[in-house]
């Protein structure tokens, strides 16, 4: 199975992301969901159109695929600012607040390496959150 990348990045007013594979596949949206459902719209407009016209479907979209989001450090911690406050963050990421408001103004980028622990705390977080019955 094939993974797209689904590029999400922050705009003056909302969100907006395009297919990294494939020119032409884009979204906007204010939500991760609305902009996953903008991308699929977007994808199956092109396959229909492309069939409709006689065009050729992209290669990426014959077979199985799958489709990966991926959003830059300062564009996440905007969006979820109102959900993890610096210091949570802190908690379980290690990275200073100083640091993550650096990133989140955009006045520095982490490096891979920070990006890479930033990343790997929130999904173990969620893995947590997965294991949790209520």
């Amino acid at each position: 199975m094939k993974t797209l990348t689904v590029i999400i990045e922050r705009t003056e007013n909302n969100y907006s992301a395009y297919l990294q594979e494939v020119d032409g596949i884009v979204a906007t949206g204010n939500s991760i969901e609305k902009i996953k459902a903008g991308i699929i719209e977007s994808i199956n407009v092109l396959i229909e159109d492309c069939k409709e016209f006689g065009g050729a479907i992209p290669a990426e979209f014959e077979g199985d695929y799958s489709l990966a989001f991926k959003m830059d450090v300062k564009s996440l911690l905007e969006f979820y600012s109102g959900i993890f406050t610096k210091a949570g963050l802190e908690r379980i990421t290690g990275i200073n607040q100083k640091q993550l408001w650096h990133y989140a103004s955009g006045v520095r980028n982490p490096k891979p390496e920070q990006s890479i622990k930033l990343e790997t705390a929130l999904h173990k977080l969620g893995e947590e959150l997965l294991a949790i019955n209520l």
